[in-house]
C-alpha cells in the first residue's frame, strides 16, 4: 500500500514539473533559478531534520557521496535539462527522460553487479527506436545542429547524470544513511555548487516577480524537489531502482497531457509512434517474462455460448 501511494505521488508530481519548468525559463538564467529552487528545498529539508532531531553527522567518505548526489540529482542534471527545455517542449523532454529506466538498469549492473535479463535488450531497442521516431523529422535530415537534436542530446545527457545520482542514493541507503538526511545534505551541497557555477559563469542574480515564475518556483522547490525526491528515494530503498523506475513509465503520460492542454503540443504520426515505442520498451524492460507470457497467452479454451 505504501509503495502504491508513493508511486502515485511521484508520477503526478514529476509528471507536472516539466510544465512548471517552462515558467522558469526566459527572464532568469536557469542556473540562478536552480540556486533559488534548491536553496529553498535545502532550508525545508534541514528544518525537518532538525525538528525531528535526526542525526546529521557523517564521515568524510559519506560527505563525498553527498556531494556526488548533489551534482547528479540536485544540481547539474537539472541544469542540463533546463537547457534542454530551451529547445524542446516539456512533453518531448519528459519522454526523452524516460530512458532513465534503461540507464538505471545498465548502471545497476555496472555498479552493483546485478545481471541484465535478455528482455532488457529488447526493451532498449524499442526505446531507441522510439527516440528516433520522436525526433524523426530532424534525424532523417542528419542536421545535428538543429534545435531538436541539440535538445535531445542535452536531455539524454541530463538523464544519464540523474541515473548516476540514483546509483549514489542506492549506495547511501545500503550504508544505512537516512533518506531525509541524505537529501538534506545533497540539496545543501547542490545549492552551493550551483551558486559557485553561477558566479563563475557571470550570470546575474535576478528575480522574476510575476506570479507564474514565483508559483512555479515554489511548486518545484516544495513538491518537485522535497516531496517527490523523498517519495522516489524511499521507493529506491524499498524495492530497488528497476521497480522504482515504473514511475518513469507513467509520468511522461502526465507531462504530455499537460503539454497538450497548456503548450498546444500537437501529435504527429512519427511522434505518436515514437511515444508508443518508448513506453512499450519501458514496459518490456520492467515486466518479467512469465508475466508477458501470461499476458499474451491464448491457450485458454473459448467458452461456448
Amino acid at each position: 500500500m505504501r509503495s502504491t501511494v508513493l508511486y502515485v505521488l511521484t508520477v503526478l508530481i514529476w509528471g507536472s514539473t516539466w510544465l512548471a519548468i517552462e515558467y522558469q525559463l526566459g527572464v532568469v538564467a536557469p542556473e540562478v533559478s536552480l540556486v533559488y529552487r534548491f536553496s529553498i528545498a535545502a532550508l525545508l529539508m534541514w528544518a525537518y531534520c532538525l525538528i525531528k532531531q535526526l542525526p546529521m553527522q557523517f564521515s568524510i567518505k559519506n560527505h563525498f557521496f553527498f556531494m556526488t548526489l548533489a551534482c547528479c540529482n540536485f544540481g547539474f542534471n537539472y541544469l542540463i535539462l533546463y537547457w534542454a527545455q530551451n529547445y524542446l517542449s516539456s512533453a518531448m523532454t519528459s519522454i526523452a527522460f524516460s530512458t532513465l529506466l534503461i540507464m538505471n538498469i545498465i548502471n545497476t549492473r555496472i555498479f552493483f553487479g546485478r545481471p541484465i535479463a535478455p528482455r532488457m535488450f529488447i526493451g532498449a531497442i524499442l526505446g531507441l527506436a522510439g527516440i528516433v521516431g520522436l525526433f524523426w523529422q530532424d534525424v532523417k535530415t542528419l542536421d545535428f545542429a538543429s534545435e531538436a537534436i541539440i535538445g535531445l542530446g542535452l536531455s539524454l545527457a541530463g538523464t544519464f547524470v540523474a541515473s548516476l545520482g540514483n546509483m549514489t542514493s542506492v549506495r547511501n541507503s545500503r550504508n544505512n544513511i537516512g533518506i531525509m538526511q541524505g537529501n538534506a545534505w545533497g540539496m545543501l551541497y547542490g545549492s552551493v555548487f550551483l551558486f559557485i557555477f553561477t558566479l563563475i559563469s557571470g550570470s546575474e542574480f535576478s528575480l522574476d516577480t510575476r506570479l507564474p515564475y514565483i508559483a512555479s518556483l515554489l511548486y518545484l522547490s516544495i513538491f518537485g524537489t522535497v516531496i517527490a525526491f523523498a517519495c522516489y528515494f524511499v521507493l529506491l530503498k524499498d524495492i530497488g531502482p528497476e521497480k522504482a523506475s515504473y514511475s518513469v513509465v507513467l509520468f511522461p503520460v502526465v507531462a504530455v497531457t499537460l503539454s497538450m492542454m497548456f503548450e498546444g503540443f500537437v501529435w504527429q504520426t512519427s511522434t505518436m509512434i515514437g511515444f508508443v515505442l518508448v513506453l512499450t520498451g519501458n514496459i518490456v524492460v520492467l515486466t518479467p517474462v512469465h508475466r508477458l507470457r501470461r499476458l499474451f497467452a491464448s491457450d485458454k479454451p473459448l467458452k461456448q455460448g
